[in-house]
């Protein structure tokens, strides 16, 4: 009888996580992009990224279907950046409905990933979008489709994430984090465009409230195919990232911060 645990041959160990990712998968995806204060987005980035022209923020609500596995909720919340004049979006949070979607992307690429809820119900032209953590949703969308648009032609998005992991002694990191740059060849099925409120509730482990809501820019709802890539950019300081690593981890000591 094979144990599992054993070494592995050189063809068990392609990675299974770039694969899926490669090929692609569809979703429904909601999308609520918002106009936000500048100060604030430029605050919650760590260099050597830089804040955008105009001050944008995202919420996206997603429904995944990948061939062999059972249909999950995956969100995000991030913000517009630039970094040597690429643009893109830097993402605070990736609330993601199972185990197994959180692992393989928050260890290959960086991406901010943690076990939570997210929903995109639509009954006729009634649509609305939820992300839900440790007891709160602390973002949601609700609204309704109002036309169908053109399908756009394909398109390549960049995400930037930080590969990092904190020192065993509890002090910093346990070495230079790498930039990460994140790339998505996007192809649409179909998409509608929506009207409604996007609402911020406040949650002690996803602050996302902190960043307002001045006025939302563009809401779509759509399916899409993503091939997702990742590449290491460089390396950058790990006092860099150190002011920004709780970002991505929750505070579960006794008092928190208080």
């Amino acid at each position: 009888m094979a144990v599992r645990y054993a070494a592995r041959t050189p063809d068990q160990l392609r990675s299974r996580e770039v694969e899926k990712t490669s090929v692609g998968a569809w979703s429904t995806v909601l999308v609520a992009l918002f106009e936000t204060d500048p100060d604030v987005v430029a605050s919650v980035l760590p260099k050597p990224l830089e804040p955008p022209d105009r001050p944008l923020a995202k919420a996206t609500f997603a429904t995944v279907d990948i061939a062999g596995l059972p249909t999950f909720g995956a969100g995000s919340f991030s913000v517009r950046c630039s970094h040597e004049g690429t643009d893109g979006y830097y993402c605070l949070l990736m609330p993601m409905s199972t185990e197994q979607s959180v692992i393989g992307g928050r260890e290959t690429f960086g991406e901010p990933k943690k076990i939570g809820q997210v929903s995109v119900d639509i009954d006729g032209d009634a649509v609305r979008g939820t992300m839900t953590r440790m007891g709160v949703t602390f973002a949601e969308f609700t609204g309704r489709t109002t036309e169908s648009l053109e399908i756009p032609p394909p398109e390549t998005r960049t995400d930037f994430y930080f590969k990092a992991l904190p020192a065993p002694d509890g002090k910093g990191l346990d070495g230079d984090p790498s930039l990460v740059y994140c790339t998505r060849d996007e192809t649409v099925r179909w998409v509608k465009r929506c009207e409604g409120e996007l609402l911020l509730r406040d949650s002690r482990f996803d602050p996302v409230a902190d960043i307002p809501v001045l006025s939302l820019v563009d809401v779509t709802l759509g399916e899409r195919n993503a091939i997702q890539k990742g590449r290491i950019h460089s390396t950058v300081p790990a006092d860099w990232l150190i002011p920004f690593i709780h970002q991505r981890y929750d505070d579960l000591s006794p008092l928190g911060e208080d």
